[in-house]
Order: structure tokens, then C-alpha cells, then sequence
């Protein structure tokens, strides 16, 4: 294999790289609103020459390069998050703006960079001849990923492509890593917590149940539960506690790699007759961040077992949300929000393959543009903070999955988020180069080193 040829196509198509993100950027798609992007990928897709190019029922655009039974995959969402305050911005975040190091917009980092570098990841294979023999390569442009994570990929698995289960070698996720390989990250559910009250005249207040009162007792239930320690000295033990082999004895060691778990109450409803009345319930949404050893039940238990919870008895109701929100195609499909852990053994063939690219081609550290190394003195193979579509590729269903992607983590969701124009061209290049570094031989029968059960409720 050629290096210094592969960097050097990967050059070659920077300023295509830098022209088709930004045009992706031009078009606003927020979770349910990807048709313009998809129409903008598919299209450049087909310029490009990919052997064949489909949107599935449920939005997702999917290319394909070469002629095997096997598959290579490589998937980019291409959904972002809104602006929210567009005061918060210096520059128009649809614009794509660009100097000679940044792109600048709303996707930049999140998460239409790694799209770019996949699809010329995958035309410099063809360039090159790199694909090996008995393989093809699928490029993923999944949907709704920034709503639920994953559900794209269960779409593809049960419905779209179902014979891709057992094809996949394994897929490259190309979600933001700081120049890094990343092998897992903590999973996450969403769950709902009810409380009823009994509504009166709010001249009279103790004539009523006021249920916003109640649920302020359970918040700092829940704000106890993310910041207490796990000793002796607090009735609610801190979620550090599964850092402790005392209380996680068989994933302390997994817990600490991937980080504890973290718990924040990020909405709160209510109903009332008036604004002059007692209300008469409220109900509070929590972010649950899971690490190794947390399952779906033990985290449902924990917030029923909170003081206050207890306390109220049969008043409040814990449950976890389901996610049934129509595709832009109309599609339904629902599915719970939660989101499993997992974790990929460092010596797994398909990690591996990532290794011995970068080795050959960048060498052993993280790279990047000047203005990105701050964020890059970190190991090369690592994990991520946040949550991506492997929650359903190795989480539900075991499929291998790894990740390396152009960008930062911390511009996902950020105002002013940008890109390196850097990252796109080592990322294709590097996704070039892994189908030849890949060690079939060397696949074990589970890839594994920690990954979440998925829950009792018969979904797929």
C-alpha cells in the first residue's frame, strides 16, 4: 500500500471536501428535516460514481462502492441540533463560512464533516483500487440520530437491510474525536418521573396537594444523586459510586475508562387550572448518562428508591420514554429511548485496523491543524463523552463499530461550532486506507469487552 499516495489523493480532494460540507451546512436539517441534505448527498454521491445510491423508507442515503458479499461500513448522521439563541453566533450558522484552516456552521463538527470524508474516503478507494476483493463499502447518511440515537440504525437493520447484520464486518463511526480512536462510551436512557396533586383555589392553598412542591423535594433527590459521594456520611449515594469495586466489583475497571455515570434533570411540566390555583401535577424529564455496570432496570430502580419518591408513594410514577416521532418520509418507528453501553476490546481486528492506519500514515499521536491540538493531548485510542449511533450498531445488536472522525467534541451543540479542513482530508484518508490494514483472520467471535443487555420490552 502506497501512503504517501493515499495522503496525497486525500489532498487532492480538499477543496472538493470543503465545497460539499458547506453546502451541506447551507441546508437547516434538524432531526425530521433532512430531506434537502439527503437530496445534497445523494447527488454528490452519484457525481462521484458510487456503484449505486438509495434513500431507505426512513430517510437514511446510502452509497455503495464495489462488487463483495462482505461489508465495510462507514456512517455520519446527518442531522444536527438547532441554533437556539442566534445571538449566540458571530456568523450566519448556515453559511458555511470558511478560512483557510475552519469551516464554519451549524454541523460543522456535528456532524456533516464526517459525512464529507466518508464519501471521498470511499471514492479513494475506488481512485486507488483499495477495496479488497469480496467486500464493498456502504456509506451511511443515518437520520435522526440527534433524537434518538441508533433508531436510524435499527430501521436499517430490521427493515431496510436486514441481511446486514450478518454482512457487516464492522462499521466506522465518524463522530467528532479529536484526532483520536475511540472504542465505546458511556449509554443513556431518558426517563420520565410523574407526580399527581390535587388542585384548589390558590387563596386557600392548603386546601390542595401541590404537586410542584413535591417534585421540588424529589429535584434535589435527583441533583443528590449526581453530585453525592458514595460514603457513609449521605443517605443518597453518588453515581461515583460504580467507580468503587465495593459496589460495581465486576465493571469497576470498565466504569473508570468510560467515566461514572451522571444524571440531570433537563425538563420540567406541569398542569394547573390557573395561575391562580394549585397545580395539580408536574413531571420532570431526566438526562441518565450510564457507564459500565448500570443497566436499564437498576436505573429506573434507583430513582424509585429516592427518598422523596418513597415518600409519595403511589403519587409519583417512574418510567422511561418512548421515542415515536415521524422520518421526513412519514415513517414511524418507535422504539424506547434507551441507549446501550459499550465498549470494544483494544486488540479487536476492527480496532486494530484503525491503529496500523494511523500508524502508517500519521504515526502513533493524535494530529491536527494548529489552532486543534489543545484539545489532542490525549492517548490516540480513547472513548467519547457523549452518545453516538454505536448505541444500536455494538449496543443492541453487537455489530462491530469504532470510531475516528473529523472535528471536536466540544462544538458539538456549541454556538460557533466549526471544523478543520485538516481533519476532513486525514479522515478520508485514513478511511481509505483501513479495508487493507484489516485482519479478517484475526476477528474473534465477540469483540466486546463490556456492552449493556437491552431491556425487557421485546424491542428490536
Amino acid at each position: 500500500m502506497d501512503y504517501e499516495r493515499i495522503k496525497k489523493t486525500a489532498e487532492g480532494y480538499r477543496a472538493d471536501m470543503t465545497r460539499f460540507l458547506r453546502a451541506m451546512i447551507s441546508h437547516p436539517s434538524e432531526s425530521c428535516q433532512e430531506k434537502e441534505v439527503v437530496a445534497c448527498i445523494k447527488a454528490e454521491m452519484e457525481k462521484l460514481g458510487f456503484d449505486s445510491v438509495e434513500v431507505d423508507g426512513l430517510g437514511n442515503v446510502i452509497g455503495w462502492m464495489g462488487e463483495g458479499e462482505k461489508i465495510i461500513a462507514l456512517d455520519s448522521h446527518i442531522d444536527t441540533v438547532g441554533v437556539g439563541n442566534r445571538d449566540n453566533w458571530t456568523h450566519d450558522p448556515y453559511e458555511g463560512l470558511e478560512t483557510d484552516e475552519i469551516i464554519y456552521g451549524r454541523g460543522a463538527s456535528d456532524q456533516e464533516g464526517g459525512m464529507a470524508s466518508a464519501v471521498y474516503g470511499a471514492r479513494i478507494m475506488k481512485d486507488l483500487g483499495l477495496i479488497p476483493a469480496g467486500y464493498k463499502i456502504m456509506v451511511v447518511g443515518s437520520v435522526q440520530e440527534e433524537d434518538c440515537d441508533g433508531m436510524c440504525w435499527q430501521y436499517i437493520v430490521n427493515k431496510g437491510h436486514p441481511e446486514c447484520r450478518e454482512k457487516i464486518e464492522f462499521v466506522i463511526s465518524t463522530e467528532p474525536t479529536d484526532g483520536g480512536i475511540y472504542r465505546g462510551h458511556r449509554g443513556r436512557m431518558e426517563i420520565r418521573v410523574d407526580v399527581k396533586g390535587v388542585s384548589c383555589h390558590g387563596s386557600a392553598p392548603e386546601r390542595g396537594d401541590n404537586a410542584i412542591y413535591k417534585m421540588a423535594d424529589i429535584l434535589q433527590d435527583v441533583r443528590a444523586l449526581n453530585e453525592n459521594p458514595a460514603d457513609d456520611t449521605v443517605q443518597i449515594k453518588g453515581l461515583v459510586k460504580m467507580l468503587d469495586p465495593a459496589y460495581n466489583p465486576d465493571h469497576f475497571e470498565d466504569a473508570r475508562f468510560l467515566g461514572r455515570g451522571s444524571c440531570t434533570t433537563s425538563q420540567i411540566f406541569f398542569t394547573s387550572p390557573s395561575r391562580c390555583a394549585v397545580a395539580d401535577s408536574c413531571s420532570i424529564s431526566i438526562d441518565r448518562r450510564m457507564t459500565a455496570g448500570e443497566t436499564w432496570d437498576s436505573c429506573l430502580d434507583e430513582i424509585r428508591n429516592l427518598p422523596h419518591v418513597k415518600q409519595y408513594g403511589e403519587d409519583v410514577k417512574v418510567s422511561m420514554y418512548m421515542y415515536d416521532r415521524p422520518s421526513w418520509t412519514g415513517e414511524v418507528y418507535e422504539t424506547e429511548s434507551y441507549f446501550p453501553t459499550w465498549i470494544n476490546k483494544e486488540t479487536s481486528a476492527h480496532v486494530q485496523a484503525l491503529v496500523d492506519a494511523h500508524h502508517a500514515l500519521f504515526g502513533e499521536k493524535r494530529i491536527g491543524a494548529a489552532g486543534a491540538m489543545s484539545l489532542r493531548e490525549r492517548p490516540l485510542i480513547d472513548k467519547w463523552t457523549f452518545s453516538t449511533n454505536g448505541v444500536a450498531i455494538q449496543g443492541r445488536y453487537g455489530i462491530p463499530c469504532v470510531g475516528f472522525g473529523p472535528g471536536a467534541e466540544n462544538q458539538a451543540h456549541a454556538p460557533n461550532e466549526i471544523t478543520w479542513k485538516d481533519d476532513l482530508v486525514t479522515c478520508a484518508a485514513l478511511y481509505a486506507a483501513v479495508p487493507g490494514f484489516y485482519k479478517e483472520e484475526n476477528k474473534t467471535g465477540d469483540v466486546s469487552q463490556f456492552r449493556a443487555g437491552r431491556t425487557d420490552n421485546h424491542i428490536r
